[in-house]
C-alpha cells in the first residue's frame, strides 16, 4: 500500500518522533499555545539538553516548530502535521477495513457454494 500525502522518509520521521512517550506528550503539551522549551523542561524528570533533543526530533518530523521569542524557544504544534497523521493512519484503517470485508465476503461466498 502506497500512502499518498507523505513520502516514506517523511512517514519514518513521524512514527519515529511518535514512538516516544515523552515526545507525545510534549505535542500534546505544545498544542495548547507556546510554549518555551525551558517550561517544557520542567515537567521531565531529564536534563534540558534531553528535552531538546526530543523537541528537535519532532521538528524534524514536521510535528512541531520553534520561534524565537528573546531568549527563548518557544514550541508551537503544527496543527497541519498532525491532521496529515490522522489523514493517512485513516486511509490505512480503511483500507484494512476494505480488505476484511472483502475476505469477508469470499469466505461467506465460500461456504454458501460447500455442500451442507
Amino acid at each position: 500500500m502506497v500512502v499518498d500525502d507523505i513520502d516514506d522518509e517523511a512517514t519514518s520521521q513521524v512514527f519515529h518522533a511518535l514512538a516516544d512517550t515523552t515526545r507525545r506528550d510534549i505535542l500534546r503539551r505544545a498544542v495548547s499555545g507556546d510554549l518555551s522549551v525551558s517550561r517544557l523542561a520542567e515537567h521531565y524528570p531529564m536534563s534540558f539538553a534531553a528535552v531538546q533533543k526530543h523537541v528537535a526530533v519532532l521538528e524534524r518530523a514536521g510535528l512541531v516548530s520553534k520561534q524565537r521569542n528573546g531568549r527563548e524557544h518557544l514550541v508551537k504544534t503544527n496543527p497541519r502535521a498532525v491532521r496529515a497523521i490522522r489523514d493517512t493512519i485513516d486511509r490505512l484503517e480503511n483500507a484494512w477495513f476494505g480488505r476484511i470485508e472483502r475476505m469477508a465476503r469470499l469466505l461467506d461466498e465460500d461456504t454458501k457454494g460447500q455442500p451442507t
